[in-house]
């Protein structure tokens, strides 16, 4: 390009041409010089364009370029050599800068176009991010339609309730055309349609559960897609050419509730699945994304979970309703036991007092009639009425006793006693009655057993007694032998018994009491009838050897009581037997324990026989008891005078009268009242008589309640001559004598 037109002298110039080629260089040179001023402008205003340095070269191009067009302003005319040169100056300027400009551009040139492309880069992840952010508002708005749909199945324990809201959630969360839940049948070789969102459907419509689309959903954790044409897909009527919407399928995990099982959390089982259809609107090019499927995911596990937790609780309902429903039962029948223990305990009571007053009558006459001179055979049939009414008196405390110990009202009296006197004075009493069937007994105590011990002494001679008396009773001829001692900790433990873990310590021994017959024995397999209540081994039956069966019964009873075990050895038939058992007593020198009032058993050799001018004051309101217990007395030699009421009793007493007998259980009479009315009335001990309690009453708060009153003492009917021969004794000697109940 050529910075000036020279006009060579031998051409004319033409001077229309030359005027416009003037006025063009005079624009061109105006629009030259205004270029680079805008471009000023806009690199003053710019701060982020990264090439000013390029603009400043483009500016000085064009300025150097206008220059020379406005240069040729004067080089239409002839011109001075000082034109020339400035000419050629402007126009060398012009090259430099251009070519300096040109060779700049080749590098500028990529730059340009990495600007370029990391524009499109930066646009294209622009777009990508504006993919991501939508993703992310839907995955959000999925995760709230989750949240709702979650809280609502949540907020209700009803398994119904459950699963319509679950269709309803998400049939408008995903705008479905339909929407079913298919259950397992009882039979589980079954899917019945149970609820659909829209109820075109009967409910009720089964397919079988081994079809191989259920297999497949049943097989994955997923939702899944099926063909619109599947069994259990066909939730719609297609009506014309109308084309159905895709269709997925998920499972739901169902809880078993044959799993609940006694003391254990049910089990989520692997095999029992309920069936979720899904199906987008028919005709629309809709399809299922990938956070759709999620959310049905999703939501098929939150309805398990909450289908789980309403099984639980209908379980947990139905188990509470069976509960309470037991529980009333039981109260029920525990409330009847108790109203029955309490008939049974008053009918015995009641039952109790009413037998032991004719006994009383029998007893005491019988006894006095063989104080009498009688013919042998008369005195056989008075021996025989005592002896059977002795019987009857037994029984009627063995039954007391065995229902004072079930129902648990029967506990133990501790005190300090004689140990050595319990033995000695069972072998006084048996030695007459094994004499009569030509039996010797032999007792043996041995050397280190204490002669004082702390335990209750009527219950452990009723269990020797008990026990000795079974020996002489099933033995015909031969020896019994009775053995106690304290047990070493090698005998204590009996291998038939693994429940007895007995305890030493210092202040207890273990007596151990060994009773060996030479009788016909048992068989070993009838061993654990004898401590049945009420029943007796055939082989003791046909002994004709009587009994009520209840002995040793009582005696395990009590042997339990005392934390100790019985049992009973027996080679079988004809080889005798042995009954061994074992109690916890105490130690009397070791122990703390205060003494109880009882006093121990006077020795029949300090016995008073008869008791000539004692004044006795006798009050009962039953004539004949009244008439039997003042013959006893009189017998004795006793001044007796009898009353039958209160008002009677309190008008005789007098300081003259030593012992006054009453019947504290009377009907009308609050015999407690009156004990208190007779300390007011002679309120020194010297004057006051002793009072005793004579009741056949026999329960523990009887004994207690006369203790509390302050009476002196407490004797059960019936009594015969020696019995009240040996209260006096007792009285006149201690002025105190309670008889163990």
């Amino acid at each position: 390009m050529e910075a000036c037109n020279c006009i060579e002298p031998q051409w004319p110039a033409d001077e229309l041409l030359m005027k416009y080629q003037y006025i063009s260089d005079f624009f061109i040179a105006l629009a030259y010089f205004s270029i680079p001023l805008e471009l000023i402008y806009f690199v003053k205003k710019s701060a982020v364009f990264p090439y000013r340095w390029v603009l400043v070269q483009f500016g000085a191009f064009i300025v150097l370029c206008g220059a020379t067009h406005l240069i040729n302003l004067w080089t239409f005319s002839m011109h001075s050599r000082t034109v020339a040169i400035v000419m050629t100056t402007a126009k060398v300027l012009t090259a430099v800068v251009s070519c300096a400009t040109a060779l700049m551009l080749v590098h500028i040139i990529p730059d340009l176009l990495s600007v370029k492309t990391r524009e499109l880069f930066l646009k294209n992840k622009a777009a990508e991010l504006d993919r991501e952010m939508g993703l992310i508002r839907t995955q959000e708005e999925t995760g709230r339609h989750v949240r709702m749909l979650t809280h609502e199945i949540r907020s209700t324990l009803d398994r119904h309730t459950i699963l319509k809201t679950t269709l309803v959630e998400l049939g408008r969360t995903l705008a479905l055309e339909e929407c079913a839940l298919w259950m397992p049948t009882r039979t589980g070789l079954e899917l019945q349609l149970s609820y659909t969102l829209r109820q075109q459907n009967p409910v009720g419509y089964t397919v079988p559960i081994h079809l191989p689309v259920i297999n497949q959903v049943f097989s994955s954790n997923r939702a899944l897609k099926i063909s619109p044409n599947s069994p259990v897909a066909r939730m719609r009527p297609l009506a014309g050419k109308h084309m159905p919407g895709e269709v997925v399928a998920v499972r739901v995990p169902l809880l078993h509730l044959s799993n609940f099982q006694i003391n254990d959390w049910p089990e989520l089982s692997t095999k029992r699945y309920a069936l979720m259809v899904l199906m987008l609107p028919s005709d629309s090019a809709r399809q299922w994304h990938v956070h759709e499927l999620e959310l049905v995911e999703v939501v098929a596990d939150q309805v398990a979970v909450a289908l789980s937790h309403a099984a639980i609780l209908e379980e947990s309902m139905r188990a509470r309703d069976l509960l309470m429903e037991q529980n009333i039962a039981l109260d029920l029948a525990r409330r009847e036991a108790e109203t029955a223990i309490r008939a049974r305990n008053d009918f015995l009571a009641v039952m109790n007092h009413e037998m032991r007053t004719p006994m009383h009558a029998i007893i005491a006459l019988s006894s006095l009639l063989q104080e009498t001179e009688l013919t042998p055979e008369q005195r056989l049939m008075v021996e025989t009425i005592l002896k059977s009414s002795h019987l009857l008196a037994t029984l009627i405390n063995d039954v007391l006793d065995l229902s004072r110990l079930e129902d648990g009202s029967l506990q133990l009296e501790i005190a300090t006693f004689n140990l050595h006197s319990v033995f000695r004075e069972v072998h006084n009493l048996i030695k007459p009655v094994a004499s009569v069937k030509k039996l010797s007994v032999s007792l043996n105590l041995a050397a280190d057993l204490p002669v004082q011990a702390i335990g209750d002494e009527k219950r452990l001679m009723q269990i020797v007694l008990n026990v000795v008396g079974n020996a002489v009773k099933f033995s015909k001829e031969g020896s019994i032998s009775i053995t106690a001692f304290v047990a070493k900790s090698e005998s204590l433990r009996d291998f038939r018994a693994p429940e007895f873990f007995p305890v030493q310590s210092d202040n207890h021994f273990y007596l151990r009491v060994q009773v060996k017959d030479s009788g016909s024995g048992i068989n070993p397999q009838d061993i654990p009838k004898l401590f049945t209540k009420f029943a007796q081994t055939q082989s003791i039956a046909t002994r004709n050897s009587g009994g009520s069966g209840l002995g040793l019964a009582i005696c395990k009873r009590f042997v339990n009581l005392m934390e100790g075990h019985i049992w009973i050895e027996s080679e079988g038939p004809g080889k005798g037997c042995t009954a061994i058992f074992i109690v916890k007593l105490g130690f009397a020198e070791r122990s703390n324990e205060s003494k109880l009032p009882f006093v121990t058993k006077v020795q029949a050799n300090h016995v008073q026989t008869n008791f000539p001018g004692l004044k006795v004051l006798v009050m009962d309101d039953n004539g004949v008891s009244r008439s039997v217990t003042k013959g006893l007395l009189g017998h004795l030699g006793c001044d007796v005078t009898t009353v039958s009421s209160i008002d009677e009793f309190l008008h005789v007493i007098s300081q003259e009268h030593k012992v006054v007998f009453m019947d504290v259980c009377m009907p009308g009479i609050d015999g407690y009242e009156l004990a208190v009315r007779i300390h007011e009335k002679f309120t020194k001990r010297h004057e006051r008589p002793v009072l005793v309690a004579l009741t056949g009453n026999i329960d523990k708060m009887t004994k207690e309640n006369c203790m509390r009153v302050g009476m002196d003492g407490v004797i059960l009917k019936p009594v015969s001559v020696d019995k009240m021969r040996s209260v006096l004794s007792e009285l006149l000697e201690h002025r105190v004598l309670f008889e163990a109940m």
